[in-house]
């Protein structure tokens, strides 16, 4: 019988610290996510008023370098056709309540 082979992890932070991102890179990194977010967000705020009432409590994946959106009851579902019809894998899911908030806090 053949044992599987374990592939090491990069290792990141003090031990490692060539591996560590900059506080310039961390910070670049947190704008960009931020500009992306706002930009599915108004997205999802333009569409949410004309689906809310139909479509209440099912989810909306958006991806908003095309503009379009994908509707599903399933939260898990939906990710993963954003993710078979769009080759990025960034996109943003939100439900379609009165938030958008996905999840229980």
């Amino acid at each position: 019988m053949t044992e599987s082979v374990q592939k090491p992890h990069a290792r990141r932070g003090r031990i490692f610290p060539e591996r560590s991102l900059s506080p310039e890179e961390l910070a670049r990194r947190k704008a960009e996510d931020e500009i992306y977010n706002q930009r599915c967000r108004a997205i999802f705020e333009r569409v949410r008023p004309d689906l809310i009432d139909k479509y209440y409590g099912w989810y909306i994946a958006v991806e908003p370098d095309s503009g379009e959106y994908l509707i599903d009851q399933n939260l898990e579902s939906a990710h993963s056709r954003a993710i078979k019809k769009y080759p990025n894998p960034n996109h943003c899911v939100f439900c379609l309540n009165e938030t958008g908030a996905v999840g229980r806090i």
